[in-house]
């Protein structure tokens, strides 16, 4: 019905590659880094690369997974969305049958790959995907949906960070406040092109929420980020390139905060923003590295 018939003539597995989000990478990368902050820190800045490998591979598993999760329960919802219109489920390019499948296999790939990690880290990936399966749900019923995305994001702090450890201490609830706040932060960012579409169909999200006061409240939490990752980086003795990127990524935030400020800001500048999260995210990561070498 809302599909084009050139999209009708798109290989099933192009569409189901669209079903996983993996034609837009930003998405997936964005939950790669904070793991792959978390294991490099609590390594030392050597984690070994067996477990950078299953760390990477369980990220883009558990992020399809959630793809699909998302988009079952918004089957009916995203044909309303100017952004999520021709998402193959809500364009009905497949069928519900079929997404369940692929959930299932992105969810038993994750598993499997959860099997590798002690028990500490093995029952924390359990404890996550209540979370990632209730995420979309939130939006019909929590008025910051956002919140709960930010936690299935911290999951990947606490996973990480103990799979190298087989503990959980102050630096790892440092980082993971952080990523909290940082997730809030993206998240609202990306939220703000949905606005009108949202408040039309009754969908909640934390850009409806603060109102005309999102742009601080994405600052807000950008700020905790930035406090909480310096408070992270005396902790854990730090050197100067982390420091720097730090730096780099305060000024990058503090342009978003300016940018967000002005009215009439074009929607596709809210993507754009999201974007720039994963580079500042990567600058990060660098400087972790390099900081503890």
């Amino acid at each position: 019905m809302l599909s084009t018939p050139e999209r009708n003539q798109e290989p099933v597995w192009l569409v189901i590659i669209r079903l996983l989000r993996w034609h837009k990478p930003e998405g997936r990368l964005i939950l790669m880094i904070p793991a792959l902050w978390a294991v490099v820190l609590a390594a030392a800045g050597q984690p070994p690369l067996p477990l950078v490998g299953v760390i990477v591979l369980g990220t883009l598993a558990t992020s399809a997974a959630g793809c699909v999760v998302n988009d079952l329960w918004d089957k009916d919802i995203d044909p309303e969305v100017e952004r999520t219109r021709d998402r193959p489920l809500a364009s009905r390019a497949l069928s519900i049958k079929v997404g369940i499948a692929v959930a299932i296999i992105a969810l038993g790939c994750a598993a499997m790959l959860a099997f590798y990690l002690n028990p500490l880290s093995f029952w924390l990936s359990v404890a996550a995907v209540p979370v990632i399966i209730l995420y979309p749900g939130a939006k019909r019923v929590f008025p910051v949906p956002q919140l709960v995305l930010s936690i299935a994001w911290g999951f990947a702090v606490l996973i990480s960070w103990s799979a190298v450890t087989g503990s959980i201490s102050q630096p790892t609830w440092l980082l993971w406040g952080a990523t909290v706040l940082w997730t809030l932060g993206f998240d609202t960012v990306y939220a703000m092109s949905d606005r009108e579409d949202d408040q039309r169909i009754g969908i909640n999200s934390s850009a409806l929420f603060f109102g005309n006061y999102a742009p601080d409240a994405i600052g807000i939490f950008l700020a905790g980020t930035i406090l909480l990752l310096g408070w992270l980086g005396i902790v854990i003795h730090i050197h100067l390139a982390f420091w720097m990127t730090l730096a780099l990524a305060t000024i990058g935030w503090i342009w978003q905060y300016w940018r967000l400020k002005q009215k009439d800001l074009p929607n596709a500048a809210y993507a754009q923003m999201f974007r720039q999260n994963v580079w500042i995210g990567f600058i990060l990561l660098v400087g972790m590295i390099v900081g503890l070498i």
